[in-house]
């Protein structure tokens, strides 16, 4: 197994990683009190078919709503476009796993197998979010809903990826540039303190907002939907 001991430079730079992440914790802390000091309304309409559906039921239901293409007609008529869903945030969950295990157990990363799902992942999400980029740069209603956050995230997310693959190459030993590593690290930190206050943010609050549209459909009865 490929063994690198961290320079000066490479343990200075997961020493602002984790303070980029108390930030981040910080902030995301401070808006859950907000979002929660908010007192949830009831439906004042009558409840609906209870025997088809409830509250539960449909907050459930919602939650779930991301990982059933079927569900929505977007998804089940574009596959395709599910797929690259998919793929671009497992790559997402690769990299954050990358950031935080080449601090905590580096030796898991470099593991052959795990190196090379890791590589095959983060390329595959930067393939994506090529395309990401120029749909959105050449589909004419994309043009017009984007602002330059949302140029700005897909394309520094795009480049996250793309050098995550060469640090996780520089973990496995197949790479001799420690700069791959902590130019990663740096591009994390950045992203830990600049999402709580871009778009990216949005899933810290689809848990809020799906559980309460699904509830309220679930409690008129219409959520989950029914055949027939």
């Amino acid at each position: 197994m490929p063994q690198h001991e961290p320079s000066t430079l490479l343990s200075t730079v997961e020493i602002i990683h984790w303070l980029a992440l108390a930030f981040m914790a910080l902030v995301y802390t401070i808006r859950l009190f907000w979002l929660f000091s908010f007192r949830g309304t009831k439906d004042r309409q009558p409840p609906g078919n209870l025997k088809q559906s409830t509250p539960m039921k449909g907050a459930i239901y919602s939650l779930g709503n991301v990982a059933m293409p079927w569900a929505m007609e977007s998804t089940r008529r574009g596959w395709l476009f599910y797929l690259s869903f998919v793929i671009f945030h497992l790559g997402v969950v690769a990299g954050i796993s990358l950031a935080f295990l080449s601090s905590l157990d580096r030796s898991l990363l470099e593991i052959p197998a795990v190196s090379t799902v890791m590589m095959v992942m983060l390329g595959a999400a930067f393939a994506v979010g090529v395309g990401r980029i120029i749909r959105r740069i050449v589909t004419p209603y994309l043009r017009l809903i984007s602002s330059p956050d949302d140029y700005f995230s897909v394309i520094l997310l795009t480049v996250w990826f793309l050098v995550g693959v060469f640090a996780q190459a520089y973990i496995a030993g197949k790479l001799d540039n420690e700069m791959f590593l902590v130019v990663y690290l740096l591009n994390t930190s950045f992203f830990l303190v600049y999402v709580p206050f871009s778009k990216i943010s949005h899933y810290l609050y689809y848990p809020f907002a799906r559980f309460w549209i699904g509830r309220t459909l679930g409690h008129r009865g219409s959520f989950p939907y029914s055949r027939g």
